[in-house]
């Protein structure tokens, strides 16, 4: 989910489930060591529960991370071991450590040893030509020898060789039934599922039997799903009754952010996936796309937005 999720993404998405575990978009070790190490980290406390997700493979660079995500106020660390993209491979990790347990546990073991926080794992079931009964046997026995509090199991492979990170969201196979003997096989070890799960009828079935469901590309581009997550999932009421709800509480955010120099359209980039199916939903994403990103564009876009919603559902 990388420049997805990021803080504004979140705080809106927080708005919706109070109870859902929100994920920081993948920040590798070297950009926290080397770089703008304060933006990178920066978060609302408004988004608890949130993980701090991270992309390296050097046990001591993953350790020094770890602490600053504890420090920080993170609620969790979880290590990427399943994204296929170029710029993961080139920097060997990701979905590439699916080839290499031994490290991931080292690795996994130099966080544990260094933060208190949990310290979990988000993989692939296999990579390439690997047999994903063998392979993910043998990173989930590496992972849960070292400690790791947790693991998240994308149901597909990554071709690493041939499909582009695209291709590999979609074209592999799903595996939910290896994810299910896995957990089997360790019953007491919390097991999660992700991949393919395009809405909450289709991921709850999963919970009679996994400890969890992560839901990715179909929270970014449909928002509104989460607003079930706390009654269906939880049991509790959601927060707010409808997404228009939602976004009036999210608009004093909105307001701060601009005051402290943030584009309307690094906000509202994250709000053209609300409304799908609706009168105006078109015109909606249209208004926010060509005046959003407008220099001095202020909450009134996106008022004007939501009107153009309003007044098509009159007219229907």
């Amino acid at each position: 989910m990388m420049d997805w999720t990021d803080r504004h993404c979140r705080v809106f998405h927080r708005l919706l489930s109070r109870r859902a575990r929100l994920y920081t978009e993948m920040v590798t070790t070297g950009a926290l060591i080397h770089g703008p190490r304060e933006r990178l980290l920066k978060y609302s406390h408004a988004e608890h529960e949130v993980a701090l997700q991270l992309g390296g493979s050097n046990p001591q660079d993953l350790a020094a991370c770890a602490h600053m995500a504890q420090e920080r106020g993170y609620d969790e660390v979880n290590l990427n071991c399943g994204c296929p993209s170029d710029r993961v491979q080139n920097g060997a990790f990701g979905a590439c450590l699916m080839a290499e347990p031994d490290l991931v546990g080292t690795c996994i073991s130099a966080m544990k040893a260094t933060v208190k926080i949990p310290v979990t794992v988000k993989c692939r079931i296999g990579i390439d030509d690997q047999d994903p009964e063998v392979a993910l046997r043998e990173f989930v026995a590496s992972c849960v020898a070292a400690g790791a509090d947790e693991i998240t199991i994308h149901a597909r492979k990554a071709w690493l060789k041939g499909l582009s990170p695209k291709e590999n969201r979609d074209i592999p196979p799903l595996d939910y039934d290896l994810v299910h003997q896995i957990k089997s096989e360790n019953p007491e070890f919390p097991i999660l599922l992700n991949g393919g799960l395009a809405t909450l009828a289709a991921a709850i079935p999963h919970l009679e039997t996994l400890d969890g469901v992560m839901l990715g590309r179909a929270a970014y581009h449909n928002p509104e799903l989460l607003l079930g997550v706390d009654p269906q999932i939880y049991g509790v009421p959601a927060q707010y009754e409808d997404a228009f709800a939602a976004l009036e509480a999210y608009f004093p955010y909105i307001e701060a952010e601009l005051s402290a120099g943030t584009r309307l359209a690094d906000i509202t980039r994250h709000l053209l996936g609300l409304f799908p199916g609706r009168p105006g939903a078109r015109f909606y994403r249209r208004h926010l796309s060509t005046e959003a990103p407008k220099p001095g564009a202020t909450l009134q876009v996106l008022r004007d937005a939501l009107a153009l919603i309003a007044r098509e559902q009159v007219a229907a």
